[in-house]
């Protein structure tokens, strides 16, 4: 990365863009392949680690959604993107944290705890704003990633609904690794399963799965928008020192 200095070659700008029509194009087949329409999907480009300039790249070519996981990272790179850019909030989010990002974001993927939409309604209230957010889901009950287990996600859409703050848009997943399509196909089938039931109680309309190694599974079975970094942008370069 180049420290948001804008130190970027054009080689480096030109193989985002050939990254980017290879993954267009992957995500319009999938979308044939399952009978949806190839506007049904949005791409959002995970930025972490990536420099400003190489993101502003891929917004210039209409990409202009926007996932940030750090809130330190996202603060310190916003104001280089480029004005049409959404950015939304996709990684764990601190309560301390809610604060400092909640009049910057459209939309925060990763809600789940009642504690943490508390944080957030009352940030959004004193904003007079009401903050989309999406019901965090661990659909692998993987004790090393967040997200409410998939039998604790109604109680918790439940008791978030009431939030003046608040207003739950669809859920997110990280699925666990899986070892092929197949598997892909069944973890991803069953986050489909469990939001079109929640939607049968409360209005949604975005389903967050499938990133670099398995979009195009997510996209057949019924993934609204996919986060894709390391696929367009390359391999991440870490910094010595974290953001």
């Amino acid at each position: 990365m180049a420290d948001h200095n804008g130190i970027c070659t054009k080689e480096q700008i030109s193989a985002v863009l050939t990254r980017l029509a290879e993954i267009r194009r992957k995500i319009a087949a999938a979308c044939e392949a399952a009978d949806r329409p190839a506007d049904s999907v949005r791409l959002m480009a995970v930025t972490k680690t990536v420099d400003p300039v190489l993101i502003n790249a891929a917004v210039d070519e209409g990409v202009t959604l926007l996932g940030e996981n750090r809130v330190q990272e996202f603060l310190s790179k916003r104001d280089a993107y480029r004005p049409q850019a959404e950015v939304q909030f996709i990684g764990h989010l601190q309560t301390n944290k809610v604060k400092q990002i909640i009049d910057k974001v459209t939309l925060i993927h990763s809600v789940d705890s009642l504690h943490l939409a508390e944080a957030i309604s009352r940030a959004a209230e004193a904003k007079g704003i009401v903050m989309p957010v999406l019901l965090e889901v661990n659909i692998g009950g993987e004790l090393s990633k967040s997200g409410a287990a998939p039998d604790e996600i109604p109680a918790l859409l439940k008791a978030v609904q009431p939030l003046a703050g608040i207003r739950v848009d669809g859920l997110m997943t990280i699925p666990p690794p899986a070892a092929d399509e197949t598997e892909q196909n069944a973890v991803f089938a069953r986050m489909k399963r469990l939001y079109d039931r929640l939607s049968q109680e409360a209005p949604m309309h975005v389903l967050s799965m499938g990133m670099s190694g398995d979009y195009e599974a997510a996209v057949r079975n019924g993934a609204t928008v996919v986060r894709i970094g390391s696929a367009l942008f390359g391999p991440r370069m870490y910094p010595q020192t974290a953001v």
